[in-house]
């Protein structure tokens, strides 16, 4: 059996030295490490990254403290978090696809979960802490340097929230690097409340994303639908087109009276089931609540409104509510869209340019308002504007079959010109 657990420990003066020897060989190991979960960590929110190589005072404190065993191929006690990397998630749900990630792209020798098993009077910190091992590539690299690690070494990777960042930053100066704890009742009961308060903080942040998520999810389903069927109606324009059938609905949920944000997203779910009635009333139901709503939120609901008239083939109320919803908001660049795609259907083309001219002021980068506009062009005759046009959208990425049939249609306009 091996003496390594009974070998002494060498002077801190000695431990100091070597410390700083092999200092800049963990931080080049580290930096590398954050580099690759730079490269694979994937998520909706852009995380914080922070890593740091344990200071030679933090070090030796914690091995007087835990008295870890030496190896015989290496002059200093290893810790196992003597490389750490901290990654700093915007939600609670970003945690579980960080710790995921991780286990994808290393070897992973043990997840531990601080805090979890903590009651609701204790305030430590909550985090997940992951040891993965150093990779054998980049082992051998370092080796080739001179810097020999064993090869059970490991870098500690700690995911948290921001909340949970913020308290353990906090928890760590006022209780883990103070010689005086707070033993005093009311402090700690101050210190438990303050834990309670970030953690629930946490829970409704993650609720309201979950509540965004789902309305997005709605939003982009009606959106689309809207599209289809303003694409649907403007091939009708162009020669030997068949029609493209719209997606299946999903079943609504039911009304449920009470924010704005409910009666939105009960609205936009009865609309995406194609319960038209139902989702106009509701968006009525908003416009006309006291108090009255701000002038955004009259947009918006003034937007969603004239689609679901426009899904009706009400194109003079659809019309009537997008101009309203510009009036409460002129820079809404969609709204302004919508009216040119309202014009379009009605046959007004110079009225429909005019409109997505107005939408591309606000915001230039919307390739289909490039594309509707080729179409009107086209409607026109104008078929260098039209080309142009389709140009700039397919610039942007947009190349679907209509765009490819437009600009087939373009092409027999030229050459019966020639």
């Amino acid at each position: 059996m091996s003496d390594s657990k009974n070998k002494k420990l060498p002077a801190k003066s000695e431990m100091q030295e070597q410390y700083k020897i092999y200092r800049s060989g963990f931080e080049t190991v580290l930096s590398t490490i954050e580099y690759k979960l730079r490269d694979t960590i994937i998520l909706p929110s852009r995380p914080t990254f922070k890593s740091r190589v344990k200071s030679f005072d933090s070090y030796y404190r914690k091995v007087l403290r835990i008295k870890p065993p030496l190896k015989e191929e290496f002059p200093l006690p290893l810790l196992t978090d003597m490389m750490g990397i901290r990654i700093i998630c915007a939600f609670l749900e970003d945690l579980a696809v960080v710790e995921q990630q991780i286990k994808d792209n290393f070897v992973v020798r043990e997840v531990e979960r601080k805090g979890a098993s903590l009651s609701f009077k204790e305030f430590g910190y909550e985090s997940i802490h992951v040891l993965v091992e150093i990779p054998k590539d980049l082992l051998d690299a370092a080796a080739c340097t001179g810097f020999n690690l064993p090869h059970d070494c490991v870098c500690e990777i700690q995911i948290r929230t921001i909340l949970q960042d913020a308290w353990a930053e906090v928890e760590h100066e006022l209780i883990y690097k103070s010689e005086f704890s707070p033993f005093d009742l009311p402090l700690k009961r101050k210190l438990a409340s303050i834990n309670a308060s970030l953690s629930l903080a946490d829970i409704i942040f993650q609720e309201i994303r979950d509540y965004q998520n789902k309305l997005n999810r709605e939003i982009d389903f009606r959106r689309n639908a809207f599209y289809s069927k303003a694409d649907s109606m403007s091939r009708d324009a162009l020669p030997n087109r068949l029609d493209v059938q719209e997606a299946s609905q999903p079943i609504s949920s039911p009304y449920v009276r009470g924010t704005i944000d409910d009666m939105l997203l009960a609205a936009i779910q009865a609309h995406n089931a194609g319960e038209m009635e139902k989702a106009v009333k509701i968006y009525t139901d908003i416009v006309e609540s006291e108090p009255t709503p701000n002038n955004i939120i009259l947009s918006v609901i003034l937007k969603h409104r004239g689609m679901a008239f426009f899904a009706q083939n009400k194109y003079e109320e659809a019309l009537r509510d997008f101009q309203q919803s510009v009036v409460y908001q002129p820079e809404n660049f969609r709204s302004l869209y919508y009216i040119g795609i309202v014009y379009s259907v009605l046959g007004d083309n110079e009225k429909a340019i005019e409109f997505f001219n107005q939408s591309l002021v606000y915001n230039e980068h919307q390739s289909h308002v490039y594309y509707r506009r080729a179409l009107a062009h086209y409607n026109l005759a104008r078929y260098v504007e039209a080309s142009s046009d389709l140009a700039t959208a397919h610039s942007m990425g947009l190349d679907d079959e209509d765009c490819r049939h437009l600009q087939d249609c373009l092409m027999k306009k030229f050459d019966m010109n020639m």
